[in-house]
């Protein structure tokens, strides 16, 4: 893709950049999206500890050669406890940081 080294003589021109309003307000949206992503981030990564460690217990299990449906339900029982502690996890760190985020406006005043 080329820039053009000068702008199209129909174009408005705005100086974005030296308004702060502006800016702040980019900031405000680019910070607004990282949280959003980061907190899809956490749940994907949640998701794949969880069936990671139930895949293990079922590897495990069979290659011990216990019974199949034993096996099975301990694999699922694994997973839904590594899921519910990660959801748990991610909850309390995200109640921490609202809670030191309330912190710090109080002590700024």
């Amino acid at each position: 893709m080329t820039r053009h080294p000068f702008p199209h003589p129909d174009q408005l021109m705005l100086d974005w950049e030296n308004d702060p309003a502006v800016q702040a307000r980019i900031e405000q949206l680019a910070a607004e999206l990282a949280e959003r992503q980061s907190f899809q981030w956490r749940l994907r990564l949640m998701m794949i500890e969880s069936v990671m460690m139930g895949s293990l217990v079922i590897a495990a299990g069979t290659a011990l050669r216990q019974p199949t449906a034993m096996v099975l339900q301990s694999g699922l029982f694994v997973a839904a406890a590594c899921l519910a502690s990660g959801m748990i996890l991610i909850g309390l760190s995200a109640l921490c940081a609202v809670g030191l985020a309330k912190l710090r406006k109080r002590w700024a005043r």
